[in-house]
């Protein structure tokens, strides 16, 4: 729909005032016709402020950010358009204090327009992961070892989530394509390398523990049957082989053997990326709020393969969900 993005100033560029974000955004939802999100009637009638619904049993006035995250919002479309470049090119992220100095907006209002993109990548139909699957569970949280004597809480080191959060992932291998790439002739010989890519895709969840009954139900619904499914020698995954092939692989304290082709190193690989970038950009996440954070580290991960433009313009297919302020903070 676009020119290549390789920077926020060719974002803001593009994007140089609101008739042209209306223009990019109107196309990207619609097309040629506005479709009523009050009703899903195609067609509509062009008013000063926007367009009416042209069926007779709705007649309701409407804008091209009704029923979208932008819906009543009182940014500019071009400040949101480059908060949503920000947000999703950046490896790690960007804090609400980084986006309210680069974008010269408030911290509240950077947050709670972080917060309503995190929504709008969340994958509210994910697809069955099949194949080789890797299963894994992480706690989000401070160690107990850093807190001041009169914080600490006894019993809360390991597997423990009376300080801190649990959350399931679940990544699929799966190699995209080989490529072979000639190399110059170096004293005589013509050196070639064979690079493999591979892409993984990567589902996480906040859950209330990691018990069988809580874990189980989860993998059932997002992994297909009769997948193999490597997992650590975790007990709560056992009985995980009357559905699947599972391999349990006995981790010794940072032991992540491979055993023969099987390997938990990609969900540990993103659990890395995950709490680097809660330690190193955000500091701090609450639990209320970890699951909006797990979504957006888990939509960067699976459209790492894609430049930012497409990348950007992906998430224009995801505008279609509301959170209020008064929501948010409930």
């Amino acid at each position: 729909m676009t020119s290549q993005f390789n920077s926020l100033l060719q974002v803001l560029d593009y994007f140089k005032d609101e008739a042209v974000c209306t223009t990019y955004l109107a196309a990207g939802r619609w097309g040629n016709t506005p479709s009523c999100p009050h009703c899903g009637n195609v067609g509509a009638y062009v008013t000063n402020r926007g367009y009416k619904c042209k069926a007779k049993e709705c007649h309701k006035k409407f804008t091209v950010t009704t029923g979208t995250i932008f819906e009543n919002t009182k940014i500019s479309l071009r400040i949101w358009f480059a908060a949503i470049y920000l947000a999703t090119a950046h490896k790690k992220g960007i804090s609400s204090l980084q986006l309210c100095r680069d974008l010269n907006i408030t911290q509240k209002t950077a947050w709670f327009l972080l917060h309503r993109i995190r929504l709008m990548l969340a994958n509210n139909a994910p697809e069955m992961l099949e194949g080789n699957v890797e299963v894994d569970e992480t706690f989000v949280g401070g160690k107990n070892k850093n807190r001041h004597a009169n914080k600490k809480i006894e019993g809360s080191q390991g597997r423990s989530a009376a300080d801190k959060t649990p959350v399931l992932g679940i990544a699929q291998q799966n190699v995209v394509e080989y490529k072979v790439r000639d190399h110059k002739v170096i004293k005589g010989r013509k050196v070639v390398e064979r690079i493999v890519l591979k892409h993984s895709q990567v589902s996480c969840e906040v859950v209330a523990n990691t018990e069988a009954a809580t874990l189980h139900p989860i993998m059932l619904s997002q992994v297909k049957a009769d997948s193999k499914v490597v997992t650590d020698a975790y007990a709560s995954y056992k009985g995980l082989n009357k559905t699947y092939e599972h391999v349990a692989i006995k981790h010794t304290e940072g032991d992540y053997r491979t055993v023969g082709d099987n390997h938990t190193n990609t969900i540990e690989g993103f659990w890395s990326l995950l709490k680097r970038g809660i330690i190193g950009i955000y500091h701090n996440v609450s639990p209320k709020h970890l699951h909006r954070y797990c979504n957006e580290f888990t939509y960067r991960y699976n459209t790492r393969v894609v430049t930012d433009t497409v990348r950007f313009e992906d998430t224009f297919e995801r505008i279609n969900k509301r959170l209020t302020y008064k929501k948010l903070i409930a």
